[in-house]
């Protein structure tokens, strides 16, 4: 009995693996997007999140206002929705566009028209998927999804069957249109945010939130 158990926890643990390993998608320096040419390898991010990055010399303190374009859904072959619905990257999108300005209104005045000392964000929902039904919430609780996703917490890494979202931010001078800073970026709840793990995108809404907390800081 014991090591039928012990195969069994084995089995689940190897399948998680095999898994999300295979179905890891990373993002892309996407072709549609402005900055495309700009983006470059970043060799200093340990996490994977943010796989490509332009970055110019920048004294953000120098801003006041910010102007939020409303939230683009990427179209190009290129992207990595898989085949999730129009109506789910909607859904995305909206919430996107609502966590951002939410956040970002912390740190700068919201702005509708260019002007001196106003930045530019412009967000591009590039790629999604899904929590697994059933098996995203069972794996935080049983014994052996546990196990992995104790593992998956410890590298950074995105737990078994959880959904997550890759999108795409630009930040440009308002007064002038110049790129500032561009990055894409897949971000996912930690392994064991039990509530992000029930519900379809409830997992891709955590890492919007995330998101939009590291540009906060990022312009500070």
């Amino acid at each position: 009995m014991v090591k039928s158990i012990k195969a069994r926890h084995l089995l689940l643990i190897a399948i998680c693996a095999t898994v999300v390993g295979c179905s890891s998608v990373q993002p892309v320096a996407y072709s549609g997007i402005t900055s495309s040419s700009y983006l470059k390898p970043d060799p200093e991010d340990k996490s994977g999140r943010v796989p490509y990055r332009f970055s110019t010399q920048v004294d953000w303190q120098q801003y006041r206002k910010v102007i939020i374009d409303p939230v683009v859904v990427y179209r190009a072959a290129d992207n990595q929705f898989g085949d999730m619905s129009d109506s789910d990257k909607k859904a995305l999108a909206g919430y996107m566009q609502s966590k951002f300005e939410e956040k970002l209104r912390a740190r700068f005045e919201l702005a509708n028209a260019p002007g001196p000392s106003t930045l530019r964000v412009k967000l591009t929902l590039t790629g999604a998927s899904t929590t697994t039904p059933f098996l995203g919430p069972f794996t935080r609780f049983d014994l052996s999804g546990g196990i992995y996703n104790v593992v998956q917490t410890a590298r950074g890494k995105e737990g078994a069957f959880t959904g997550s979202v890759m999108y795409a931010v630009e930040i440009y001078d308002a007064s002038n249109d110049k790129l500032l800073s561009a990055y894409v970026t897949k971000q996912y709840p930690n392994p064991y945010n039990v509530g992000a793990s029930f519900g379809s995108l409830n997992a891709s809404k955590t890492g919007i939130e995330k998101g939009a907390d590291a540009l906060v800081a990022q312009l500070k």
